[in-house]
């Protein structure tokens, strides 16, 4: 792909602060479920939980629920790659806010195809590019220290694009821009996302807790279709997920690696505040 180093990487105070946020993060909630099988997220999970993993042995416990949460996030890691469409090897797809490039490894096996991870996290490109040469994929799977809102690769160069749960720390018409300039006529977009809930007219409590924790400015859900809208981006597919990723916090609220946060999350998604959303949308 025919790249252009973008002058700056880290414009504004605020995405330096979320840099130095993720290079100094070492969260044990993404490490430890990493460690399973060597496919590090940083993302969130779906589908029910097997309750048997809290009973039986209790010194064994931990390993079981962690390694059950771990599944949970790679059932939604293969839900988004699900929605991407028909990817050959020779295509180039784009993993836009990659971070330490779970997703990025899970498309190439899928695939076969080039994979570029973009993230402002220099900490997260090392490890991912470490990763890349561990898994003996360097050669088609590589991360960049990137803005995924001047990414510097060369228009119309994607067959497809994503963000999965990335775009609260961004403007998303500067954001559907920039991927509407990279992918080819017909490319696809995939985001899951979090979003607050229009209808009750604001964030709420438990969602302004959430964008404190994280340093992000959560967006409503409306805000997702318009700017897809304005920049050419049409979508295809529209999953609410809220039930469905529900289980994992409960799950998440009884395990060794529980943040505290767990409580606002639920919170939201119970009271109907705050959404979790897959939209899927073709470039036109």
């Amino acid at each position: 792909m025919t790249e252009t180093m973008a002058p700056s990487v880290l414009r504004t105070a605020y995405q330096k602060s979320v840099a130095a946020y993720w290079n100094a993060e070492k969260d044990p909630v993404n490490i430890r479920l990493g460690d399973v099988d060597g496919l590090y997220h940083h993302h969130y999970g779906i589908g029910d939980y097997d309750h048997s993993v809290l009973e039986g042995p209790e010194e064994t416990r931990d390993e079981r629920v962690i390694r059950e949460m771990h599944r949970l996030e790679t059932a939604q890691a293969n839900l988004l790659l699900d929605h991407l469409g028909p990817i050959s090897p020779d295509d180039r797809i784009m993993d836009t806010g990659s971070g330490r490039g779970g997703t990025s490894f899970m498309a190439h096996q899928r695939f076969g195809c080039h994979v570029d991870g973009v993230t402002i996290s220099e900490q997260q490109v090392a490890f991912a590019n470490g990763q890349a040469e561990e898994r003996g994929v360097a050669d088609r799977v590589r991360f960049h220290f990137r803005n995924m809102l001047d990414t510097g690769f060369e228009a119309g160069s994607l067959r497809a694009s994503w963000n999965n749960e990335s775009t609260m720390y961004v403007d998303l018409f500067d954001l559907f821009r920039e991927h509407a300039r990279l992918l080819e006529y017909g490319g696809r977009y995939v985001t899951i996302t979090g979003c607050y809930n229009d209808v009750t007219g604001g964030r709420s409590k438990a969602v302004s807790r959430i964008d404190e924790h994280y340093t992000c400015n959560i967006h409503p859900r409306s805000a997702y279709f318009r700017a897809m809208a304005a920049n050419g981006l049409v979508p295809i597919e529209v999953v609410d997920l809220t039930e469905s990723t529900i289980p994992y916090w409960e799950l998440r609220a009884r395990s060794s690696v529980a943040t505290g946060i767990e409580d606002p999350f639920l919170t939201a998604y119970r009271e109907g505040s705050f959404h979790y959303l897959l939209i899927a949308a073709d470039r036109v």
